[in-house]
């Protein structure tokens, strides 16, 4: 079963009326809210920086044309990403690529957390505000770091970077957009068409995955 479509909120409704009456400056807001993270996830999917450009200018053309059919069973910011995700699997498919999550599913096998919810990025796996290997403090999010700090920063995150890359399309995906880009484990179902259970066990075994291919980086810290 999947997990329920969190439903558009007051704000949802207040924007979709603005857009309706054509209120630029509304669009513009919504855009600059929204348009990085759009990039980041179309990419995910298509394979260059370009064509993913194109997809999310394909997005919001589309949100601008739907916007009448927007009747508020999801919250905006859902379905702007199930539009820019559709687009992004047909560009996928046209240029050949192996799409993430295709047939929306997985095997639930044991040893996933009974519940994604709770703690803060990569947590309970990979929290990157500790060190994942003896438990300190990380400087990862220190917001004036020292210049030695912000070499160490800008490398950590390169393997962090790295290790993300490295995954399974679908476990990077997942990983991507709940941990990087804060989206919600409802939100991350119902876009990706995943059982709450599916979404859990991608999740974790991604988390793990990170926290196995950067513990040797961090243990020599």
């Amino acid at each position: 079963m999947l997990v329920a479509h969190p439903q558009a909120s007051a704000a949802d409704a207040a924007v979709i009326s603005a857009l309706r009456d054509g209120d630029e400056i509304a669009f513009t807001r919504l855009v600059d809210q929204h348009h990085a993270a759009l990039r980041r996830i179309a990419r995910l999917f298509v394979s260059s920086s370009a064509v993913a450009d194109e997809v999310v200018q394909e997005t919001w053309l589309a949100v601008v044309r739907g916007v009448w059919a927007f009747q508020g069973r999801s919250s905006l910011r859902t379905w702007i990403l199930r539009i820019l995700i559709n687009r992004a699997k047909t560009r996928a498919q046209r240029e050949g690529r192996t799409v993430p999550l295709a047939d929306g599913r997985i095997a639930e096998t044991a040893g996933a957390p009974s519940s994604g919810a709770g703690g803060s990025a990569f947590s309970p796996d990979l929290d990157l505000t500790q060190d994942p290997v003896n438990g300190r403090g990380s400087p990862l999010f220190d917001p004036d770091p020292s210049p030695e700090a912000a070499v160490l920063v800008r490398e950590a995150r390169a393997h962090l970077r790295a290790a993300i890359d490295a995954l399974p399309a679908n476990q990077r995906t997942v990983i991507t957009m709940r941990d990087l880009e804060g989206y919600s484990s409802e939100e991350v179902c119902n876009v990706l068409g995943l059982t709450g259970t599916n979404q859990r066990v991608l999740l974790h075994r991604a988390r793990s995955g990170v926290r196995a291919r950067v513990a040797g980086y961090f243990r020599k810290k």
